[in-house]
């Protein structure tokens, strides 16, 4: 169910291991850790250090979300 789903936008800072990646959210100033959507990682969509990305979070845990869409910067 995709019912309690919030969309932030931020700023990819730094690649981590594993597909991780620390984001800085636009909205409230805070950086997040984010793991690649199932799509993303299918196509093999690269991200890098300075992209725009859109990110969906659940209100059970705020420090992590899922990256779904990047835009190019």
């Amino acid at each position: 169910m995709k019912n309690n789903i919030t969309t932030f936008e931020g700023e990819v800072i730094e690649n981590l291991p594993n597909t991780l990646f620390k984001i800085h959210l636009d909205e409230s100033e805070k950086v997040i850790i984010g793991y690649l959507s199932g799509k993303m990682r299918k196509y093999y969509i690269k991200i890098l250090p300075g992209d725009r990305v859109k990110v969906e979070m659940t209100p059970y845990d705020l420090d992590r979300g899922r990256i779904v869409y990047r835009k190019s910067s």
